[in-house]
């Protein structure tokens, strides 16, 4: 009976030991696992309306401001000095409206990017949390810009959080081109 509780407790140990050596860090590029997700296209479609919407009233906007100083441009010589007055205060209220629109836009944009991806980023980053916590792991680090990673120390964590958020094993992430996403 000893003779087990000896190998038993060796056992134990050699158990404590080899779990200890378990690496207890993990690592993955978060916006790659974004990228994958199905949320993140349909936010991309919905910033890409709200976009097209705000530039379409740029657009509009310049446009009446190229046409006003055009006209301003041809006529001015036979307008009265209250007409020309008149026309060039118009032209100026036009270009502070213009440039007012594009801080509140730019403001607006970056608003609509957080609203949109937000809840995209949520859903990866508790689904990282799910497998790390599954794993056992202390700490995950974001392998964005890491210069290097020991694998055998720290496990990547990307193809577990792909199955968390029941992502194809094959899908991969879009890559960008140009400013273009490219699939």
């Amino acid at each position: 009976m000893k003779k087990y509780a000896i190998f038993i407790s060796l056992f134990c140990c050699f158990a404590a030991v080899v779990q200890a050596q378990t690496p207890k860090f993990g690592h993955i590029n978060v916006q790659e696992l974004v990228d994958l997700m199905p949320e993140r296209d349909s936010a991309v479609v919905s910033y890409q309306k709200y976009f097209a919407q705000t530039e379409e009233t740029f657009v509009g906007m310049q446009n009446e401001l190229q046409m006003k100083y055009a006209e301003y441009q041809q006529k001015n010589a036979t307008w009265t000095a209250a007409i020309l007055e008149t026309k060039q205060r118009e032209i100026q209220e036009i270009n502070s409206r213009l440039e007012a629109f594009r801080e509140n836009a730019s403001q607006d944009l970056e608003q609509m990017q957080t609203i949109l991806f937000a809840p995209v980023y949520n859903k990866a980053n508790d689904a990282i949390k799910k497998v790390a916590k599954d794993l056992g792991l202390i700490y995950v680090f974001n392998s964005t810009g890491m210069p290097y990673i020991d694998d055998t120390q720290s496990i990547h964590l990307l193809d577990k959080a792909k199955s968390e958020l029941k992502i194809p094993a094959e899908k991969v992430a879009p890559t960008q081109v140009g400013g273009q996403t490219q699939r």
